[in-house]
């Protein structure tokens, strides 16, 4: 297991190691080959140069290496996005405030990372730079063929679950953070939209996008989070049987491959036995979330002349579903908004409950990624892979809730995420939780 931040940051305290080791640790791993098609720029250089700071030890994230998604801008940097369209864009005037936090935290900017491309899938798929492959840090390579890393922040995955990174910098509009996690067996948090500072990062869906990261332990997500969103945690002492937990039976447990249903139910069991409270809901709700989302017609607003210039450049399934945006009229996009609008109000009613709800991060494990590499013959695939991914994860940005991913996969299985989430503003007792689903988890 790789040792997490805070376990890290300590040993630097100690003096029994330095960040310059550390950060020269997470480049030999940046190169590996497990590494491959993860980084778009690696930024081994500055990061050298930031680690040495005489007070880099001092700061919360002590000089430890970060990875950026290729979608915030860094000063002196162009902001491409995983695409080549964006490729002749002038260089970021400054940091993006996400970006602009960690680094006054201490982070060496290692790199920034392959994403798909505008961030328009889950499944990780980028045909201009290739695909990271999903990576089980916990255990070892995945056997057999390569697989999805999930999507949108693949490399930022991939950086964080290879020893890469510490921190994955990224960003979560239906699941980007959640997903990868879960394929890679990390750990990601989705905090409430209005927490992080979005701006200068290139939009989805400005009603969705999310800022939030990849870590290696519940533990590096509360104390990112708090980096992130300037803010504190109020940790709770209360034990595990202290929360209220459900685990709603419409929609998300719909459809689960045998790994999945395997590794959930058994979790649920430990989770009782360490006294966990767990109720069975049906949420019915959950199945009458609006039927048309936003990020086809807020992606192409943003698109729009972008596409008329350099259409030809785009990935076709990404230009496929930006481009079913230009058929919405306002009356719809109006009404779909006060759809959201009520929707909230009847889930908030139905979960306001529970501390905490519980449910597979995403339906299945991670697909080969030459069951859905670029090729029409494979899109029927791929369509289908990326809307089961979608599913469970999408339904918390509607809700503008928050919502932690964690493993919850044993030694010999693909990795599975457990989905530890509420609504809007229920990140403190989402993380108090997750704190103490891993450690009963861990302690099996």
């Amino acid at each position: 297991m790789l040792p997490d931040l805070l376990a890290t940051r300590s040993a630097l305290r100690a003096g029994t190691s330095t960040p310059a080791a550390e950060l020269e640790r997470c480049i030999a791993a940046a190169k590996a080959p497990a590494n491959t098609h993860s980084f778009l720029q690696t930024l081994f250089d500055t990061a050298r140069t930031a680690v040495v700071q005489p007070d880099m030890a001092q700061r919360p994230l002590a000089g430890l290496a970060v990875s950026v998604k290729d979608l915030f801008d860094i000063a002196g940097q162009p902001t491409a996005a995983g695409s080549t369209a964006l490729a002749d864009s002038p260089p970021a005037q400054q940091d993006s405030p996400a970006v602009a936090r960690l680094r006054a935290a201490g982070a060496s900017l290692i790199g920034r990372t392959n994403m798909v491309e505008f961030a328009f899938s889950g499944v990780g798929v980028n045909p201009h730079f290739g695909t990271p492959a999903a990576w089980d840090a916990r255990f070892g390579a995945l056997p057999g063929e390569a697989r999805v890393p999930g999507g949108s922040s693949s490399g930022a995955a991939v950086s964080v679950a290879t020893g890469a990174a510490f921190v994955g910098l990224g960003s979560d509009t239906g699941g980007s953070i959640r997903i990868p996690a879960a394929l890679n067996g990390i750990v990601g948090f989705k905090n409430t939209q209005r927490l992080v500072p979005t701006s200068g990062a290139v939009p989805l869906s400005t009603t969705l996008d999310t800022a939030c990261a990849l870590t290696r332990s519940v533990g590096d997500a509360i104390a990112v989070h708090e980096l992130l969103s300037a803010t504190r945690v109020t940790r709770s002492p209360a034990p595990l049987a202290g929360y209220r937990l459900a685990v709603p039976t419409t929609l998300f447990l719909d459809g689960l491959d045998a790994t999945v249903a395997q590794a959930f139910e058994r979790t649920l069991a430990t989770l009782r036995r360490a006294g966990a409270r767990i109720s069975t809901i049906t949420l019915p709700e959950s199945a009458q979330q609006p039927a048309y989302g936003f990020s086809p017609p807020e992606a192409y607003a943003w698109h729009r002349e972008l596409l008329a210039a350099k259409g030809g450049q785009y990935d076709p399934r990404v230009r496929a579903r930006i481009e079913k945006g230009a058929t919405l009229t306002a009356w719809e996009y109006l009404a779909l908004i006060d759809a959201r609008r009520n929707w909230q109000r009847s889930m908030h009613a139905a979960i306001d409950g529970y501390d905490a709800l519980l449910s597979p991060t995403v339906p299945i494990t991670a697909p080969t990624i030459a069951s859905v590499a670029p090729g029409t013959e494979r899109d029927e695939e791929f369509f289908r892979v990326n809307t089961l991914l979608l599913r469970n994860t999408s339904l918390v940005n509607l809700l503008d809730g928050c919502a932690l991913s964690l493993p919850c996969h044993v030694r010999g299985e693909l990795p599975v995420g457990l989905m530890v989430w509420h609504g809007a503003l229920r990140d403190d007792g989402v993380l108090n939780a997750g704190l103490r689903i891993e450690a009963a988890l861990q302690e099996k």
